[in-house]
């Protein structure tokens, strides 16, 4: 990415900014989809506060629920969640609750801390009704999403059992930067730190594969290596796979030079709890990613 292409970026990421924070209202503005294996193309919008809604949906509060987040102007049919419905409801039978906060993220980090407090509260209503633990719930989120998972998580009474985040972007606000403990067990996974994604170690585990930076078959695209973390996410929890090598330091997980003898999968469909430290793992260039 040359610097003009950075240039133009944040110049459209600006105008967008100036135009979504007139019109931006986290109760009004962001939207729960509901995707379950009943359902699992076509969502169920749920309303907080509406128990009738619920009822005649098909969550199902015998089952684990994943909260999911998109990241900068993202939506609910993006990419990533293109990618990541399947692989949740193949890998499991939950209740996947896809959060739309599309306008509120052309605001960057200014939109996080009230829309994070929003989701808070939804989570805290779905808990109440279903009467489920903090364990029963995963809340997931991808690149801005990552620190609107962090902060939502902190905000949900009782807290969450497993939150992960993939590619975290970078964030200058120690409110709404991502934190270790904003839930039982949290992860995360790195495929261009420092440029599109955040630079240093955010949660309990985190996994460098390929050194965390560039990956293989994407020739240099940060675009590319960003992505990259939804995708070796959705087939870890699919297929398994992707087994990381436990590294002194975080430096040593950008070299791949890690010889510990911990080794952990990355991405696994339930958390390790107890489990901290840092691990780097190899790719394949393309699908199936693993080489495990």
């Amino acid at each position: 990415m040359n610097s003009l292409t950075v240039c133009v970026f944040v110049f459209i990421a600006l105008i967008s900014a100036i135009g979504a924070e007139s019109r931006f209202d986290p109760e009004v503005d962001i939207h729960f989809h509901l995707f379950t294996r009943r359902n699992p193309t076509v969502s169920q919008p749920l309303l907080r506060g509406d128990a009738d809604i619920l009822a005649s949906s098909n969550y199902d509060p015998r089952l684990r629920t994943v909260i999911s987040i998109h990241g900068w102007n993202g939506h609910v049919v993006d990419d990533y969640n293109l990618v990541t419905i399947p692989a949740f409801l193949t890998s499991d039978d939950v209740n996947l609750i896809v959060i739309d906060w599309h306008s509120g993220s052309l605001l960057l980090s200014s939109a996080i801390v009230e829309s994070g407090r929003t989701i808070a509260r939804f989570i805290d209503w779905i808990r109440l009704l279903s009467g489920r633990p903090a364990e029963d719930f995963h809340i997931v989120g991808f690149s801005l999403g990552s620190h609107l998972a962090g902060v939502t998580a902190r905000n949900v009474d009782g807290g969450i059992g497993y939150v992960t985040i993939l590619d975290p972007s970078g964030t200058s606000s120690d409110e709404t930067r991502f934190r270790p403990d904003d839930g039982l067990y949290t992860e995360a996974i790195y495929t261009n730190a420092g440029i599109a994604g955040f630079f240093g170690n955010l949660a309990s585990v985190n996994f460098y594969p390929n050194g965390g930076v560039n990956m293989p078959g994407c020739g240099g695209d940060n675009a590319c290596n960003h992505f990259r973390a939804y995708f070796y996410f959705g087939e870890s929890i699919v297929s398994g796979g992707f087994t990381g090598t436990e590294c002194a330091r975080f430096e040593f997980a950008l070299a791949g030079d890690c010889d510990l003898p911990g080794r952990l999968d990355m991405g696994a469909r339930l958390p390790s709890y107890g489990v901290t430290g840092t691990y780097h793992l190899l790719t394949n260039a393309g699908p199936p990613f693993s080489i495990d």
